[in-house]
């Protein structure tokens, strides 16, 4: 079991780290995700403006590092207040954390993040501490995000059958928490107690977050894997391949419906089908108990040149509708577990969410 005593610090020495976001004490310091895994690149971000940029550009992408990029550029806006009166530097705080929390609308994680900096903001009122008070959250926050996802790889490891191959869509590594990791945390942690046979990750059209930053990611950490395109997850679950599916969210509704990158509901209804466990792991920043299910869920569309332009080529007709859809909502009865960090939550979701959050 990995020791959750020791300290935060202590952790990321004894393993294979993988630092995407860095606090240098007067700027974020961010690994360009768009530029793997050809270059390990590092933007150091100076401006609040800059974070909504680096979130909206997927400069940084992943519910739950999002949510940290997010608190720290709040925390950084703060730091521009120098002569300003303490009415105004609060409106540039709050403008700034209203434009952060809506550069990304379907993850939850980075609203929440931007509301707990605007809960300090009012907390703190006049206060010549401000910038002080709004650091030390968002380094709570990364550090939270942190401790999280060891408590995931802990509670998920243990459904994770022996010798499973196992099936993941997207990215849920470090580079999507800033931490040790959802799904692949849970992949990871099983792996290190010797359950994992083998991974099968989806390239995951049209960033590739699965060909370009999970095999990154798995290859760093010396974990055993597949790359296949999207449309080769049926033909493998059909024939016996996949063992359980395990992916991230990035927002759970109160009943237990998934929004996650698009792709995740034709894997949950396959899945369902051929009677494969397919488990969802998201912390409790994820879970967002307001909305009664999926249907209130804002799932973002983005351009299109995504999906008709590769490395800088046009490759599809001009004059062609497109829509590029970067999620979907899995209806719950598909899912068979949801591991949070506090604990995991079985059928009928709409109490054991409740229950966990209650206990928690």
């Amino acid at each position: 079991m990995i020791d959750l005593s020791v300290g935060y610090m202590a952790i990321i020495d004894n393993m294979n780290s993988i630092n995407t976001i860095e606090w240098t004490g007067k700027s974020l310091r961010l690994l360009d995700q768009r530029k793997l895994p050809e270059a390990e690149i590092y933007l150091e971000i100076s401006d609040p403006e800059g974070v909504a940029v680096a979130i909206k550009d997927m400069v940084v992408r992943g519910a739950p590092a999002i949510g940290v990029a997010g608190a720290f550029g709040v925390a950084l806006a703060a730091s521009k207040c120098v002569g300003l009166d303490i009415s105004t530097c609060t409106q540039y705080i709050r403008n700034i954390a209203i434009s952060i929390g809506d550069s990304r609308p379907t993850a939850v994680n980075l609203r929440s993040s931007v509301d707990r900096m605007l809960s300090i903001l009012d907390k703190a009122g006049p206060s010549d501490h401000l910038y002080d008070l709004l650091l030390e959250e968002a380094i709570y926050i990364k550090d939270e995000t942190f401790a999280s996802d060891l408590r995931m790889a802990e509670f998920g490891s243990d459904i994770i059958p022996e010798g499973a191959n196992v099936l993941t869509h997207c990215n849920t590594g470090p580079l999507a928490t800033s931490g040790y990791g959802t799904a692949i945390g849970v992949i990871r942690r099983a792996w290190e107690i010797g359950k994992i046979k083998q991974v099968f990750a989806t390239e995951t059209r049209p960033w590739l977050q699965g060909a370009r930053l999970t095999t990154w990611e798995l290859k760093r950490l010396g974990i055993p894997f597949t790359l296949v395109v999207d449309s080769a997850a049926g033909h493998l679950m059909a024939r016996g391949e996949v063992d359980c599916v395990v992916v991230g969210a990035d927002r759970i509704t109160a009943n237990g419906d998934v929004a996650n990158k698009i792709g995740t509901l034709g894997l949950a209804i396959m899945s369902n089908k051929l009677g494969i466990p397919f488990f969802v792991v998201a912390p409790r920043t994820t879970l967002d108990l307001a909305s009664k299910n999926g249907d209130a869920i804002d799932i973002e569309e983005r351009d299109p040149s995504e999906i008709t332009d590769f490395m800088g080529k046009r490759i599809t007709p001009y004059g062609i509708n497109v829509r590029n859809l970067s999620f979907d909502v899995t209806p719950n009865n598909y899912i068979d577990a949801i591991v949070t960090d506090l604990g995991v939550a079985s059928k009928p979701y709409i109490g054991s969410l409740r229950g966990l959050v209650g206990n928690g």
